[in-house]
């Protein structure tokens, strides 16, 4: 399914992170090193630029502070008032690069720590974890085990976190307890290289595949419901917005591992109407 792709973003570096607040899409562009917004209609505004590390995930607090992960520092940063402050330094807790993030609906960050520094070393196993990090700022690592986790969405019910697994060609399935803990309770899906993600109200999770170029609506048993093709560019996130979250907005890139090692890519914004809206976080 291409035909119904409308590109309202094109020209920009390495899109990533992408949530939907307050009428807006609010994203990063990892390599220009900038927190971005941009309205369905595609206008564009630069918020912040954060010029000593470089940017990745995103998350939104109860009071709708942004929530900005940069990857080899290891922190987050809270934009607030229009300026970033320090919100968690996680360079004592996490033990690699970190990655994606998500803030809950009760404000509790899960942030992915790879468990190696990048670029990936050869044979690096199941090292990965998921840090929590609370709204006093305690952070504790709450689950182990993943091989390189990525995108993370968390249910409008906070008992549910799907997190991509990038070296396990599928999606990891925790439970969440009441004081954020995790659980896990199985994986499912197959899919080469996830990245993003981002959940739907039936419980299915729709999946950035970097290498497959598409992204792909995964159901809670694992079975693929729906593609849509990015031919010639790497899937990179995706997230559920606009009026009724029905618009799913596709972030993609033209370049390859090759060529992101040489700071070579350029990304672009899709959006795409579907039939479920989206649920919980992002």
């Amino acid at each position: 399914m291409t035909a119904r792709l409308r590109t309202i973003l094109d020209g920009g570096r390495y899109f990533e992170g992408p949530r939907w607040h307050r009428g807006r899409l609010w994203f990063v562009d990892c390599m220009a090193r900038a927190l971005l917004s941009i309205s369905p209609s595609g206008e564009l505004q630069e918020h912040a630029a954060l010029t000593d590390d470089t940017p990745c995930g995103l998350g939104v607090l109860p009071d709708g502070d942004i929530v900005v992960l940069t990857m080899f520092r290891k922190r987050l940063l809270r934009f607030s008032d229009g300026a970033l402050s320090l919100y968690a330094d996680l360079s004592e807790v996490a033990t690699g690069t970190i990655d994606d993030m998500i803030v809950d609906g009760q404000g509790r960050a899960y942030v992915g720590d790879l468990g190696f520094n990048l670029p990936p070393p050869e044979r690096r196993g199941a090292v990965g974890r998921i840090i929590l990090v609370t709204l006093d700022g305690r952070a504790r690592a709450v689950a182990e085990g993943l091989r390189f986790p990525n995108g993370i969405a968390v249910s409008s019910d906070h008992r549910r976190l799907v997190v991509a697994e990038m070296d396990g060609a599928g999606l990891a399935e925790y439970d969440v307890a009441p004081d954020g803990g995790l659980s896990l309770r199985g994986r499912f899906g197959s899919i080469n290289d996830p990245d993003g993600i981002c959940l739907d109200a039936n419980g299915a999770t729709w999946v950035a595949s970097f290498t497959e170029d598409a992204f792909v609506r995964i159901d809670r048993t694992g079975v693929e419901c729906e593609r849509i093709k990015m031919p010639g560019r790497r899937a990179l996130a995706c997230a559920l917005g606009g009026a009724d979250r029905r618009t799913l907005f596709c972030l993609s890139a033209e370049t390859s591992y090759e060529e992101l090692r040489k700071g070579r890519s350029t990304s672009r914004i899709d959006v795409v109407e579907v039939d479920t809206p989206g649920d919980g976080c992002p």
